[in-house]
Formats: structure tokens, C-alpha cells, sequence
């Protein structure tokens, strides 16, 4: 399955947010500077496009989706019946990698993917190797017996987190209770610029 492989500091400096959650110092320091030989200059004024682009690829950048799957995210968002920037947050959050990120099994989206990707991942006791697998209210998700003994999510497994009120967490498992809503999570983008970057 198709994902980004490139550099992550520089795709978080030039969107100037810690979309990959690396949360490291020397990405901390230089968050504020863009990459490159003249990263240190003033930006010049952003176009409305411009400012739409770049919530876009921050929020494609912040879930690991390429343009493709997320135009069709964005497709089915504005076929169904609610408010289409709510509806694209439903399907994103909804997604399986995100929704074991959530649970706080994994240090961030990418190892959620990989968990996924690796079949450490069981939805209502069946394997699921798909990490754009929507999970529907009331299913529960399970971590593996082999990924327990995997010293990351052993260690996020210990930690307390706290989930997002659509979901439950129970030691190794957890449940989704209802469909995500906008005061659920806070997300990096502005959901509103991403509909009419599409819009166009």
C-alpha cells in the first residue's frame, strides 16, 4: 500500500506543524524556520489558494493519505447528508490506523499503520489488515497476543491516556461507542479551507 516515505522534517517545517507527531528537540527548534538555503526569509504573501493548499496537504499529511484516497474521502463526504467538513472528520477519525492511534496503542499514526499493516489488529475478533478500514460504532478493537510483547506498545499500553469521548479503551482492547463529532478531537488543519480547496 502506497504511503509517504520521504523526509518528515522538512514536510513538517515547510507546513510549519508537527503533523507526524516525531515530537523530537531539534524539530521543536526549528518548526518556525522553513526548510532550505533561504528558509530564514520572511514568507511572502499566501494566495487564498495557496492558504487552501496548504491545509489540505496538512491535513492529507497528518492521516498519511495520498491525493487519490483522499479525494474519494472528500467524494464520499459531500454525498452524505450532514455538513461535509463534519463528515470528512468522521471518515478520517474513523479510520482503523487512527482509531488505535487514538486508543493510545501506538506512538504515533505511522506505528498504528504498521501494527495494522503487520496483522496485529483485530476488529470484532478478525484480522484486519487495511489501515483505511472504517470502523462502525460498536465494534471493538483488540492488539494481538505477539504485538503485547512489543516493547512500544508495551509501554503505551501502561501509560494513561486519555481517548476521545467516541471511544473506550480497556487495557488491550477498545471499542468504538458512536460516530466521531467536531468537539471530539482537535485537529491541525482548518476543515473549512480544505472543502473549498476541493470546491473550486
Amino acid at each position: 500500500m502506497a504511503r509517504y516515505t520521504g523526509p518528515k522534517h522538512k514536510v513538517a517545517r515547510r507546513l510549519g506543524v508537527d503533523v507526524f507527531e516525531k515530537d523530537s528537540p531539534s524539530l521543536r527548534r526549528r518548526l518556525r524556520t522553513r526548510p532550505g538555503l533561504h528558509g530564514r526569509r520572511p514568507r511572502r504573501r499566501t494566495s487564498e489558494y495557496g492558504l487552501q493548499l496548504l491545509e489540505k496537504q496538512k491535513a492529507r499529511a497528518t492521516y498519511g493519505v495520498l491525493e487519490r484516497q483522499f479525494r474519494r474521502l472528500i467524494e464520499r463526504a459531500q454525498r452524505r447528508p450532514g455538513e461535509t467538513g463534519e463528515e470528512l472528520v468522521a471518515l478520517l477519525e474513523s479510520r482503523l490506523d487512527n482509531v488505535v492511534y487514538r486508543l493510545g496503542f501506538a506512538k504515533s499514526r505511522a506505528m498504528a499503520r504498521q501494527l495494522v499493516n503487520h496483522g496485529h489488529v483485530r476488529v470484532d475478533s478478525r484480522r484486519v489488515t487495511i489501515p483505511s478500514f472504517q470502523v462502525k460504532p460498536g465494534e471493538t478493537i483488540e492488539i494481538s497476543e505477539t504485538a503485547q510483547e512489543i516493547p512500544d506498545v508495551v509501554q503505551r499500553v501502561a501509560e494513561e491516556r486519555d481517548v476521545p469521548p467516541f471511544l473506550r479503551r480497556d487495557g488491550t482492547s477498545g471499542a468504538v461507542l458512536r460516530r466521531p463529532e467536531p468537539g471530539d478531537v482537535n485537529v491541525l488543519f482548518d476543515v473549512r479551507q480544505v472543502i473549498e480547496f476541493y470546491a473550486r
